[in-house]
C-alpha cells in the first residue's frame, strides 16, 4: 500500500499547462479536478491510517478515482489534441 498522493500533476506529468489551461477555462474540468482531489485526499488519508474506514469503502473510494482518472485523462487527451 502506497502513502504517496496521486495528485493530478503526478498523474499527468507531461501535461502541466494543459491541466493548468484546462483549470482555468473549463468548468466541467474545474468540477472533475475538485471531486478527484476530495476522493484522492481521503483515500491518502485513509492508507496513511488517519481516517480508520472498512476496506469496502475504501475500494469503492479507489473505484471512484480510478473512474475521475479515466475522464480526465480523456478531457486532457482531446485538449492535446486540439492543441
Amino acid at each position: 500500500m502506497s502513502h504517496t498522493p496521486h495528485e493530478l500533476a503526478d498523474e499527468f506529468p507531461q501535461d502541466h499547462d494543459i491541466l493548468h489551461k484546462l483549470k482555468l477555462e473549463d468548468k466541467h474540468f474545474q468540477n472533475l479536478a475538485e471531486k478527484y482531489h476530495e476522493v484522492n485526499g481521503e483515500i491518502h488519508r485513509i492508507e496513511a491510517e488517519i481516517e480508520p474506514t472498512s476496506d469496502e469503502y475504501a475500494e469503492t473510494l479507489k473505484k471512484k478515482r480510478l473512474a475521475l482518472i479515466d475522464e480526465i485523462g480523456a478531457i486532457v487527451s482531446k485538449a492535446k489534441a486540439n492543441a
